[in-house]
């Protein structure tokens, strides 16, 4: 459907109707309206900028944690210098609105016997008017092959990670053209195959530096629509999410246990958000969200940002294929082995990297999540909802769904400066509900979940 159409569509949808007797005067989630410039941004995303970022890095031979520095074509270290020079010349058609830093740790672990040192490359565009407040992109700059202390073999890693890696630099391209309120942070990050030494890195960068991290979008294995499986499938990504907050007490757990908010985190959130937003400006793309920090038994940089205590989801294609993971190149049996860059469906990549941008520009432009949401009504026919006031918020959403949803399916708009909203004969018993702030233009923040369970 045209974004045209959607938004006649969504326009109309809008219009008030009655919920559930005389409960409040609500509408549909998902037809919040679009804000201005989203298809502007969709179509400056280029696939074949996405596929020139993947064959330079291939082109290192190896990009191992451990792999040749000071080779000017082989080697993590030239492939470090080469992701430094693009953002650099990204700040520069920008007038200098990137700030480049080399995030440096000399580490040792189970799988780096030796000392090494661990470089993530980060572009910082500083936001107008809150540049502490952060929303990072992130994906892994290292490679590896079947077994991970082999550091010279070559590892092109075409999917794992440089798809990420391309996804970080094309929506630095992208949104640097842009300025916004907040602060949008790319991450480039090394010893991901080694321990998620790099995703350690920022987030205690970030931990030092004072920013007040809303979001972290992990872009790792998102170039691929074939699937080992059989399936060929360039219409939906997943999306990672913890349920319950990593640094959860055990007083804010027990109270989660009782009123709810398993499944109502700011990372689950957040996931819902990346939801909304491929539906309504996607065309036959979907976010499938998954209800799992990771993969089974598996783990990525976000994990590193949830241990800090910042919201991050993980972005991943919704069918790998295995036999280009942590392979060495080689033909078994008519198998081909290895991540390749072959592999690597680049409008699949174009389609990922179009939602990150989407997500970004929107949680940057918009107010912050608010804070101090509460919520009370036990024992009465009506819900209340009270919150803090947000800088910059021209309004604030309420949302509800009923307590089985997987997303939220109504909301109600509370004008000016109002935070307070009561929602008579609604039950605080019977459904969940959250607060949104809304800037002029309609940039919306994540949905916040009462209460330390779903506090940003």
């Amino acid at each position: 459907m045209p974004t045209s159409l959607r938004r006649a569509v969504a326009a109309l949808l809008a219009l008030p109707c009655v919920f559930v007797g005389a409960a409040a005067t609500a509408a549909t989630a998902a037809t919040a309206a679009a804000p201005a410039g989203t298809d502007a941004l969709v179509q400056q995303v280029d696939p074949a900028s996405l596929r020139a970022t993947v064959q330079a890095l291939v082109g290192f031979g190896t990009r191992h944690t451990m792999s040749d520095t000071h080779s000017a074509t082989r080697g993590i270290g030239a492939a470090r210098r080469w992701v430094r020079s693009r953002f650099e010349a990204i700040s520069q058609a920008c007038g200098g609105c990137l700030e480049v830093v080399s995030l440096r740790r000399t580490v040792t672990g189970p799988v780096i016997p030796t000392p090494t040192e661990v470089v993530d490359i980060v572009a910082i565009q500083r936001g107008d008017a809150d540049p502490m407040r952060v929303l990072a992109i992130t994906g892994h700059l290292d490679s590896r092959v079947s077994d991970i202390l082999n550091a010279t073999s070559d590892a092109p890693g075409a999917n794992d990670d440089a798809s990420g890696v391309a996804a970080v630099l094309e929506a630095a391209r992208v949104l640097s053209q842009r300025r916004y309120r907040a602060t949008v942070v790319y991450g480039v990050l090394s010893g991901e195959e080694q321990g998620l030494y790099g995703g350690k890195l920022l987030a205690d960068h970030a931990q030092a530096a004072g920013w007040r991290v809303e979001a972290d979008l992990n872009n790792d294995i998102v170039g691929n629509s074939h699937g080992g499986d059989g399936v060929n499938d360039n219409s939906v990504v997943r999306v990672f999410s913890e349920g319950t907050k990593a640094n959860e007490t055990p007083e804010q757990a027990a109270r989660r246990r009782y009123n709810g908010g398993e499944v109502d985190s700011p990372s689950r959130n957040l996931a819902r958000t990346m939801a909304a937003i491929a539906d309504r400006e996607m065309t036959n793309f979907r976010v499938e969200m998954v209800y799992r920090t990771d993969r089974w038994g598996r783990g990525g940089d976000q994990v590193e940002f949830l241990a800090a205590g910042y919201p991050a989801v993980r972005l991943t294609e919704a069918h790998e294929d295995y036999t280009r993971q942590h392979q060495d190149l080689r033909t078994e049996h008519g198998i081909r082995y290895g991540d390749v860059i072959e592999g690597v469906d680049f409008d699949y990549l174009a389609q990922v990297t179009r939602l990150n941008a989407l997500t970004l520009d929107q949680l940057a432009r918009a107010p912050a999540p608010p804070a101090g949401v509460a919520i009370a009504g036990a024992v009465t026919p009506n819900t209340i909802l009270t919150w803090q006031p947000v800088a910059g918020a021209a309004h604030y959403r309420v949302h509800w769904r009923a307590t089985t949803e997987a997303q939220w399916r109504h909301w109600r708009e509370v004008a000016g400066d109002a935070t307070r909203l009561e929602l008579k004969n609604l039950p605080i018993d019977d459904y969940f509900f959250g607060v949104a702030s809304v800037a002029a233009d309609g940039a919306e923040s994540p949905v916040v979940f009462p209460g330390p369970a779903g506090s940003f």
